[in-house]
């Protein structure tokens, strides 16, 4: 998801409840917050992204393209390229380019059929000032090695401040491909916001590895954000048994799945070295046993200077929004558990430019939560 959205003094005004629906207000370690829904009975959404008129575009993985405003949800926004519902595929992220607000360019992370089975593929179009079509649709980016597995497409995306995009993809079901550097599969990417590769990729003019691949060692990372303080790029990723891994991409780093590992196999079985070998990098954070990480934000907004740096990430297997507190350094000191089953499997998380935070919750009857300080705090 793109974590620099333009702020908007209107965008508070605009967020419009389902009617009837009362929000609800819970205690945390440092605030009270409310909660309520905006929009409900969404087929499996899986991203929320804010406009910067105040509406919100969602994905759902079966394949719809909506706008959210008002309190109302859009019928299906026309032009969509073919997405491929397969497992746990389907039409995944939304981000908006930079230059937006210019040109209504916004970026889609799919699966898609093709030789071999599915793959993870990156799209680009332009939204229609009406709301209801994509023009000028163009693939960007398709993954080099298709299968018939379901499972790890991965995939979010991150909006650079040059504009280029930053995207993961998962082990695609089968472990040693995010060890080979000439497979897209266990990495994350980068490329320029028309699909050539930026001047600044380790391996762009390398004939021993992909010139997309920015980092690889990654099992199935579904949340990545940069920090709009510093521009750090995080991700958070899902471990086997245990092993959820919160990591900060650097180029051309090893983050170890599945050599080194702090899950282990379904089965119970160990997976690789153990925890740590030379060449491999630790994770910032991880979990044992699994949260099940749905996406990651990191908070810089005006509602809750409270957690100003701290990184929250939504959880499908606890139904729970996790909040990593970080010092002034960037280390993460430990984790407050929010709304846990309150609101059933949280898929997405991002912050809004009125400082709220938008939660997506998982399923067939999917809702779009609006999360933002109790009057009474």
């Amino acid at each position: 998801m793109n974590s620099t959205t333009a702020a908007t003094g209107l965008f508070l005004f605009s967020l419009m409840p389902v009617a009837g629906v009362t929000a609800e207000t819970f205690p945390t370690k440092k605030v009270q917050i409310e909660v309520e829904t905006l929009a409900d009975g969404l087929d499996s959404p899986w991203a929320v992204e804010a406009l910067p008129d105040g509406g919100m575009i969602v994905t759902e993985r079966t394949g719809q393209l909506r706008i959210v405003r008002d309190g109302k949800t859009s019928e299906p926004v026309r032009g969509l390229p073919t997405v491929a519902v397969q497992g746990q595929g389907g039409l995944l992220d939304v981000a908006l380019a930079q230059d937006f607000a210019a040109n209504r360019t916004i970026f889609l992370t799919m699966s898609v059929a093709g030789e071999g089975g599915y793959g993870t593929a990156v799209v680009r179009g332009e939204l229609s000032a009406d709301e209801k079509s994509l023009a000028d649709v163009k693939e960007l980016f398709r993954m080099n090695r298709f299968t018939t597995k379901g499972q790890h497409f991965g995939s979010r995306i991150a909006v650079a401040k040059d504009g280029s995009l930053f995207f993961a993809i998962g082990d695609r079901g089968e472990r040693d491909r995010a060890q080979d550097p000439k497979d897209h599969a266990g990495s994350v990417l980068h490329i320029n916001a028309d699909g050539t590769i930026p001047q600044s990729n380790p391996h762009r003019d390398s004939k021993t590895a992909l010139p997309e691949i920015w980092s690889f060692g990654h099992r199935n990372a579904q949340g990545i954000t940069f920090d709009p303080a510093d521009q750090t790029l995080w991700t958070v990723e899902h471990g086997a048994r245990g092993g959820d891994e919160v990591n900060q991409p650097q180029p051309d780093k090893n983050y170890g799945w599945p050599v080194i590992t702090y899950g282990k196999d379904y089965s119970g079985a160990d997976i690789g070295r153990g925890t740590s070998a030379q060449g491999y990098e630790q994770p910032a954070y991880y979990w044992d046993p699994s949260i099940a990480p749905g996406a990651l934000a990191v908070y810089r907004g005006a509602m809750f200077p409270e957690w100003d740096g701290d990184i929250l990430v939504a959880a499908l297997k606890f139904q729970l929004l996790s909040r990593l507190e970080r010092d002034e350094s960037g280390k993460i000191l430990g984790e407050e558990r929010m709304l846990e089953g309150e609101f059933g499997r949280l898929r997405d998380v991002t912050v809004a430019p009125d400082g709220s935070v938008l939660l997506l919750t998982d399923g067939e009857d999917g809702k779009l939560l609006r999360v933002s300080r109790a009057a009474s705090d």
